[in-house]
Order: structure tokens, then C-alpha cells, then sequence
């Protein structure tokens, strides 16, 4: 009778912890070990949660408050990043060279430029141009050939403003511009070789946009007149003389 009696005490006892055990699971989302959490997620202070750290995200994403969320700027090659960027470490960053860029690709101020695409016409190939961040060959001319060429303008040191000489050269210039319509004309602003890059663009720009206002004056329409700077691109003089005939507008039709 006493063997019975504990018997179905020490079942109850076990009856009694089992429940006890049972009732104290925290209820989801809460936690005390992973084992309380849905499959693939952790017990993270309490709480299931995606994740601890990255390493538990897939590739591409970052662990952020425990949850699996897209990484900022993630890129696995170069041509993952927007804007030119480079890919370094799997994020998108600018480049410092052309290695950071990937083979064919070109570091400029920053941005890497694929092959095709520029900045100013110096990124380009011979007798390319650069528009709107591609280099693009200039139009193809006319069938008609042109009865005449407007004659070069030379420009002083670091000047745009035009000469008494440029003048009378852009008189006869307007002329023969008005002597073959329907073609429009290419004003190339050039510059010696000295001064940086940017200088230069700038002021090819000037002594191009000076000429065109001046024709513009003498009865040529602008739309007919396309501005382009070359900056120092295509100077090739090594003295002052030289420097002279650098400093310069030129027309090419179109």
C-alpha cells in the first residue's frame, strides 16, 4: 500500500514539474534560447530576431535592429555602382585610379568612365567630341560643298575680347556664312597649352561664344552657329610663336 502511494506521488510530482516546465516558455516573439524562435531565427535579448549580425543576412544585406535589410551602396563589381562609381570591399565608393574601375574603364575626377563616355572632349578619340557625358563624332557635312571657309580669329594672351583685325575678319565671315544657307557652322574656341585643363575649357568657351554674339550682330543667325571648346587639346605650340596661332576660333561647317 506504501510502494502504491509513492508510486502515484512521483507521478504527480513529474505531472506537476512537466506542466510547471510548459507554462514557463515565454510566449513568441519572446525568448530565452534560439530553440523558442521560428526556424532560421535567434534569441537575441529576449526576443527572436532575424539576425545577430550581417553574417546571418544574405549576400546584399546588412543586419540592422535584427532585421535583414539591403545594404547601402552593396556592389559586387563596378558596374553594380550608379554615377561612375567603384566597387571597393563590396561597397560603391568614388574611384583614385583607373585600377579601382575595372579593365576598360578609365578614373576621372572621381567617376570611372566606361569606353564612349567623357567628360570634355579630351576623353574622347581624335575628331570626337564630348556631349552630354558621350563622345560622339561630329556631324556628318553636307553634300553640298560650301563656296567659302570664314577665315581664322586669332585672340591676345589670355583674352577673348576680339582684335580691331578679328573684327574685320568676322565681317567677311558673316558674309560668307549668309552665302550658303540651310549649313551650319562649328565656332571651335582653342587656347595655348599653358594654364590647367579647366581654365582653358573655360576660356576656348569665351573667345567661342564672343565670336558667335559678334556674327550674331552682323545678321547670322544663331542657330545656325554651334559653339565647342577644345580648351588646349589641340594646341601644339612649344614658343610664343607658336602660343599665338593656339590662341584661336575656328569654323568647320557642318
Amino acid at each position: 500500500m506504501k510502494l502504491l502511494s509513492l508510486k502515484v506521488l512521483g507521478s504527480t510530482l513529474a505531472l506537476v514539474a512537466l506542466l510547471w516546465l510548459g507554462g514557463c516558455t515565454p510566449t513568441y516573439p519572446k525568448c530565452d534560447k534560439d530553440e523558442h524562435c521560428k526556424k532560421g531565427e535567434f534569441c537575441v535579448n529576449g526576443m527572436c530576431q532575424q539576425c545577430r549580425t550581417s553574417k546571418d543576412c544574405p549576400k546584399g544585406e546588412t543586419c540592422k535592429g535584427g532585421r535583414c535589410e539591403a545594404a547601402k551602396d552593396y556592389c559586387e563589381t563596378s558596374e553594380d555602382c550608379p554615377d561612375g562609381g567603384a566597387c571597393k570591399n563590396n561597397k560603391c565608393v568614388r574611384c583614385a585610379s583607373d585600377a579601382d574601375c575595372g579593365p576598360g574603364s578609365r578614373c576621372r575626377n572621381g567617376k570611372c568612365l566606361k569606353a564612349g563616355q567623357c567628360v570634355t572632349d579630351a576623353d574622347c578619340p581624335p575628331n570626337h567630341e564630348c556631349q552630354n557625358g558621350r563622345c560622339v563624332a561630329p556631324p556628318a557635312p553636307d553634300t553640298g560643298a560650301a563656296k567659302c571657309t570664314p577665315e581664322t580669329i586669332y585672340f591676345d594672351f589670355d583674352e577673348f575680347v576680339l582684335t580691331s583685325d578679328a573684327s574685320a575678319k568676322l565681317q567677311a565671315g558673316a558674309a560668307c556664312i549668309k552665302s550658303v544657307p540651310k549649313r551650319t557652322v562649328r565656332v571651335e574656341g582653342h587656347c595655348d597649352p599653358r594654364g590647367t585643363e579647366e581654365y582653358n575649357l573655360a576660356l576656348g568657351d569665351r573667345r567661342a561664344q564672343s565670336v558667335k554674339r559678334y556674327l550674331e550682330r552682323l545678321g547670322v543667325e544663331g542657330s545656325r552657329l554651334r559653339t565647342v571648346s577644345k580648351g588646349k587639346l589641340e594646341a601644339v605650340g612649344t614658343s610664343a610663336e607658336g602660343w599665338a596661332k593656339d590662341r584661336k576660333a575656328q569654323f568647320i561647317w557642318e
